[in-house]
Parts: C-alpha cells; sequence; structure tokens
C-alpha cells in the first residue's frame, strides 16, 4: 500500500555561535522557497472523497497556511482512513515514565525462577494479574494492575550506554560523547518535542496548558556534576521545543547509603520518601497571588514590547517569529491560573495521593495525570538520578539493597496509583501510559560492592497500557537467561513510532534538520500486537 509522508518545514531559530544579528541577516537571505510543504507519495483518497494530498496543498503559504480547523479535519480524516486503522490516534494524550538508569528485566516483569542462581539472584517471583507473567517480589501492588499493560520483553539495539537520546528521539545512533551534551548538533528531537511541534503548526497562540511538560525537575540537575545529560531536548527543531521543565520543592523524609566508586551519599532521598506539603511549580514563570501580581505582569508585557521594538528586523524575520513563541508561551502561562492549578497535587484528596505512594516518583506520577487531564499531549515522569552521578536505576553497587530500599517500593506504589487512579476516573482508554528506560541490565550478577548487574541493551523489557493498547498481553521474549531475545525483536524506535501512532501522527512524517535534509520522526514500525 502507498503511504502518503507529509513534510513539514521546520522554522528557523538562533543556534550555538550565532548572534541575533547574524541569525536575522541568514533568516533574510533564506530562499522563500524553503517555506514550501512537500507532499511525497500517493494521493490515496480519504473516507470524505478528499485526498490527504489536497488537503495539505497550501500554495506558498507553507503549514503555517493551515488554519486550526484544517489540521483537526485532517487528523479526524487520517484518523478514520484504513490507511493507519482503528487503534491510530486513539490516545488524547501520553505520559511517557523514563527510568533513568535501567531496571533490571530479571528483577520486573520477566522472571527467571529456573537459572542459575548467578543470574537469578536471590529475589524470587510472585504471581500477577496478568497470566504468565509472574512479577518481583518486592513488586506486589505492581502485580495487581498487570492484567491492564502489555508487557514489551524484546526490545533490543546496540547501545549500552545512558543513552536517553537514543531512547527518547529518532536519532540513529548515539555515542558516549552524546551523552553529555545535550545541545550537540547531531541530536534529533525529543518524543515530546516533536509532538509540540508537529501540533502547533497552524495555531496562532499557545495554549495556557503547554503541549510537552516534564518532571520532576530539569533532567540530571539534581545529582553530582555539572554537566547534564543528553535526551529530553528538541535537537535541530529548536529550543523553543525544549520540553516545559517543573520543578519540585518539597522535604525528603527517607534516605538510603548510595555509593558510586569511592564517593557515598547518605543524605535523604525524596524518591524514597517525601512530606505532605511536597509540590510541583514552574520556576519563574507559574503564576500565583505570592509571586506575581498585575503590576509586575504588565511590566514583563512592556519589557517584551521594548524587546521587540529594538529588533524590528528580528521580529520580522523567521527566526524572530519562532522567538516570539518564548515570549507567546510564557505569556499564555502567567496569565492563567490552569497550569498552576494543574500542577497543585496538593489540591487532590489525601485519598488520592496516599494511593500513588509518598515518594518523589509517586507524586510526579499524580501531577503528570493532573497535567493530561488538564490538555497536555505528552507529559513525561523521569525517575532521575539524585545526590550521585550513577544512581538511579543504575544499579551497579549494592543492587539487592537498593532494589529493596530504595527503588522497588516507590515503583510499586507510583505505579499501581497511576494505572489505577486512570482506570477508576475513565481515563486509561484515552490516556497512553509508557514506561521504559535505556537499556537493561546484565543476566550475571557482577561481583562489585553489595554485587550489581552492568548495562545491557541486546534485551529488555518496557511496559505499555492504556489508549489503543491491549489490556493483559505480552509481546516477545527473552532467552531462558535473559540474555537475548528469543521471540519478536523489538527496537525502542518501534516503541515510538507506536506512541506517535496512538497520539494520530504518521512516524514516517518527515521533518528537515538544520542543513535541510528531510528526516523521518523515527525509523520504526509500529508494534501491531501490542494494539487493541
Amino acid at each position: 500500500m502507498d503511504e502518503c509522508h507529509h513534510t513539514y518545514i521546520m522554522g528557523e531559530f538562533p543556534i550555538a555561535g550565532e548572534s541575533l544579528d547574524s541569525c536575522c541577516r541568514n533568516a533574510d537571505n533564506r530562499d522563500e522557497g524553503e517555506t514550501m510543504l512537500r507532499i511525497l507519495g500517493s494521493s490515496k483518497k480519504l473516507c470524505g472523497g478528499v485526498t490527504r494530498r489536497d488537503m495539505l496543498r497550501v500554495g506558498g503559504l507553507g503549514l503555517a497556511g493551515l488554519g486550526l480547523a484544517d489540521l483537526l479535519q485532517l487528523r479526524e480524516a487520517s484518523a478514520t482512513s484504513s490507511l493507519h486503522g482503528p487503534s491510530f490516534g486513539k490516545a488524547k494524550s501520553v505520559i511517557l515514565i523514563h527510568l533513568y538508569g535501567a531496571p533490571s528485566q530479571l528483577e520486573w516483569a520477566d522472571m527467571k525462577p529456573d537459572a542459575p542462581v548467578e543470574i537469578r539472584g536471590e529475589l524470587t517471583g510472585i504471581p500477577s494479574t496478568l497470566p504468565g507473567c509472574d512479577v518481583c517480589e518486592l513488586l506486589p501492588n505492581h502485580a495487581k494492575v498487570m492484567d491492564r499493560v502489555t508487557v514489551l520483553r524484546s526490545l533490543t539495539h546496540p547501545h549500552p550506554i545512558h543513552g536517553v537520546a537514543y531512547a527518547l528521539t529518532g536519532i540513529p545512533a548515539i555515542e558516549v560523547s552524546m551523552e553529555l551534551s545535550p545541545r550537540d548538533s547531531r541530536h534529533w528531537p525529543f518524543f515530546g518535542s516533536v509532538v509540540d511541534y508537529v501540533e502547533s503548526q497552524g495555531v496562532d497562540r499557545p495554549s495556557a496548558i503547554p503541549k510537552n511538560i516534564a518532571l520532576p525537575f530539569r533532567f540530571s540537575s539534581n545529582r553530582e556534576g555539572e554537566v547534564p545529560r543528553a535526551g529530553p531536548y528538541a535537537g535541530f527543531l529548536g529550543s523553543q521545543y525544549d520540553p516545559l521543565w517543573a520543578d519540585f520543592a518539597g522535604t525528603a523524609t527517607k534516605g538510603h547509603e548510595k555509593t558510586l566508586r569511592d564517593m557515598v551519599y547518605t543524605d535523604n532521598d525524596p524518591y524514597m520518601g517525601v512530606a505532605d506539603d511536597c509540590r510541583f511549580f514552574l520556576p519563574n514563570a507559574t503564576r500565583s497571588d505570592d509571586d506575581v501580581t498585575l503590576d509586575r505582569l504588565n511590566d514583563r508585557k512592556s519589557l517584551l514590547t521594548q524587546l521587540n521594538d529594538a529588533v524590528p528586523r528580528l521580529v520580522d524575520s523567521r527566526a524572530g517569529r519562532e522567538l516570539t513563541r518564548h515570549q507567546e508561551s510564557a505569556l499564555a502561562i502567567l496569565e492563567s491560573d490552569g497550569l498552576a492549578n494543574a500542577l497543585d497535587i496538593r489540591r487532590e484528596p489525601s485519598k488520592t495521593r496516599e494511593l500513588y505512594g509518598a515518594t518523589l516518583f509517586g507524586q510526579a506520577c499524580l501531577a503528570a495525570r493532573r497535567l493530561t487531564e488538564a490538555g497536555t499531549r505528552v507529559a513525561t515522569v523521569f525517575w532521575d538520578e539524585y545526590g550521585l552521578a550513577g544512581t538511579g536505576w543504575d544499579t551497579h553497587w549494592n543492587h539487592y539493597a537498593r532494589m529493596k530500599n530504595e527503588l522497588c517500593p516507590g515503583f510499586d506504589m507510583g505505579w499501581y496509583g497511576l494505572i489505577t487512579d486512570l482506570d477508576q476516573r475513565g481515563l486509561l482508554d484515552e490516556t497512553l501510559v509508557v514506561c521504559t528506560s535505556e537499556h537493561g541490565r546484565t543476566p550475571k550478577i557482577n561481583k562489585a560492592k553489595g554485587g550489581g548487574r552492568d548495562h545491557w541493551s541486546r534485551v529488555y523489557t518496557s511496559l505499555i497500557a492504556g489508549a489503543g493498547v491491549k489490556r493483559g498481553h505480552i509481546v516477545g521474549a527473552s532467552d531462558q537467561h535473559g540474555s537475548d531475545v528469543a521471540d519478536r525483536p523489538i527496537s525502542p524506535k518501534d516503541l515510538l513510532a507506536t506512541m506517535y501512532h496512538l497520539l494520530g501522527i504518521d512516524p514516517h512524517l518527515t521533518i528537515a534538520d538544520r542543513t535541510g535534509r528531510m528526516l523521518p520522526l523515527v525509523d520504526g514500525q509500529v508494534i501491531a500486537e501490542a494494539l487493541a
């Protein structure tokens, strides 16, 4: 079957080392023909008789010439077309959970009870509500909701490094040097940034509820070391499409010793426990009666006006139009209570907060649910490093002690609370929930202090649930030692393609990078076996 690939031309923006003036000159000198919307592929007719090519033929106006009604009509027509199938566009929103450092597949949902002890380890499995899928004994609540989940047991790729960017963007390959270089020009845009970019085309004013928000704080900002890790950034789309980062305020109530070679961290860790008054907010953006008065808001508007008056050539350029997106987004947020209210988990009944568990991860999952209810399309929750680098789920050292005391209790309650709460509210059928990581962990336990499992990308596990996804299903299999794929290899790019598909975005759509090359959102195939 022929496919029709839409092509969006990205807006221009200042890049590292380029001044605003030079960016203006470059933008002014670019060929206006570059803004033309290119339509590739066949002219297949949709159910309404109009072709997808006809709907996107907008002459010299480019994608910006499409109004919101046109885009909605296109999405509706695409969703009913046999080209994509009945699951296309089933999800109104995505809650994306990334467990940085990577959990062990053997102590999650791919237990190997018959493997030698140096592989299966000291933890045993318990039955779950999904037949044929025992889970780790440390996850009793997780076991209760497995009948609402599809388990992907055969993810695989060739990069056993902390490639968050590889897992969450369409980039075809990654290397170690890119891990600590978020603005490396080779990076591709994060999943949430792509969704934000595609869906913002033809929309004149940003919503007061941003489409792409990440929690609980800016990625890799609470670990030892000043260099942030790569991954959740907009890459060649420009920083205006980076996620909007929430921040966290609260008291950590529990702690556990964490080690990184000769370094030791013994302070309390919010991923283990937080006080009831913890909260999420947007630093320097969220409006509240205490910190942003009407006079201050008007002052900010005046400052923006002065800036625009001072650099008219920038504002008139394509680069300037992209830059104003930052300004418009900030004002939309400042002028509305919607985002501040959505982030305020203290508005939830205590019973609901307790359902998610009194941990940073659990409360971030609750905030993500509130954000998607308010209109966010992609709410991303990172279980991040805290205190020391090489923490999170990166269990090279003290594997079992950290699993028992630090990691599994918080995940057990947070995941259970999220799936249960969404289901009880009738939201699970319209919300896609994805829990993944960079890779898995070695089948054989190492001899480090307290035992450990090292990086392993040859096979690992991820979980998906909700809109358009089968309930209580397993896709793929690993071998008897959880060492290699035994059936149905799945690339992380296939998982991303499936996420785009369920949101109603063609994963084969192409966008232009900084050099004008046309690149697919992701080189992956939808995981058909996982779809309802």
